[in-house]
């Protein structure tokens, strides 16, 4: 089974400029690149999967870059490409099936730093008995979607993306195509900085936790 993480490069003034203020740009980018280490750990410790990254923007320029460069070992790493994200999550499922063919793709993305590997390995056992899974998101979208056959992403690219109503869309699109969809756990993606307190909440001594804190701190000086 593949586990696809679709991320953006942490880079200061590109990423989670949504918490800015009161986090600095820089502040934001090491949040994001928090996020994206926590996530990659419980990728990681979910077994019995194939990760993939699929990425848009230079690792390389990335706040914490070293240590997302030695967590990535191992791992696919396939670069985003596509007109709009919609495109973009599409060709995911696409490029990460020729990669592995044959396997079913569970895809989520940097935003749910909370998430767990109990949590990807229950989603992914969905697979067994529905063609489809969709992890809902407290604000209306989704935080990860599972396909027993991942060219079923397609379905994507007619999905209004970063609103409220891109859940129940998503949904419909999928069960249009005759799909049985069902749900994995509800969870809050991290846009404002009310949510990166909230999730920081969840995650004591979390990479993310820490992040959040230490830019908590500087903001009440």
């Amino acid at each position: 089974m593949i586990v696809i993480v679709v991320a953006k490069a942490p880079v200061p003034g590109r990423v989670k400029t949504r918490l800015c203020p009161p986090a600095t740009p820089r502040q934001a980018a090491a949040i994001a690149a928090a996020a994206l280490l926590d996530t990659i750990d419980a990728v990681r410790a979910t077994p019995d999967v194939t990760p993939v990254l699929a990425y848009a923007g230079r690792l390389a320029d990335a706040e914490r870059s070293g240590d997302i460069r030695s967590a990535l070992a191992g791992w696919h790493l396939v670069p985003q490409h596509g007109a709009t994200f919609a495109d973009r999550l599409a060709r995911a499922h696409a490029d990460a099936a020729a990669q592995v063919p044959g396997q079913p793709v569970l895809q989520i993305g940097m935003d749910t730093p909370q998430v767990r590997p109990a949590t990807l390995t229950a989603s992914l056992d969905r697979l067994s008995v529905a063609d489809a899974v969709l992890g809902p998101a407290t604000d209306g979208g989704w935080w990860a979607l599972g396909l027993r056959d991942p060219h079923h992403a397609e379905a994507l690219r007619a999905v209004p993306m970063s609103t409220p109503e891109t859940g129940a869309r998503t949904r419909t699109a999928l069960t249009a195509r005759g799909l049985h969809v069902t749900n994995a756990p509800v969870l809050s993606d991290v846009d404002r900085w009310a949510d990166a307190l909230a999730v920081a909440a969840t995650t004591p001594g979390s990479r993310f936790a820490a992040a959040v804190a230490q830019c908590h701190a500087g903001a009440a000086r």
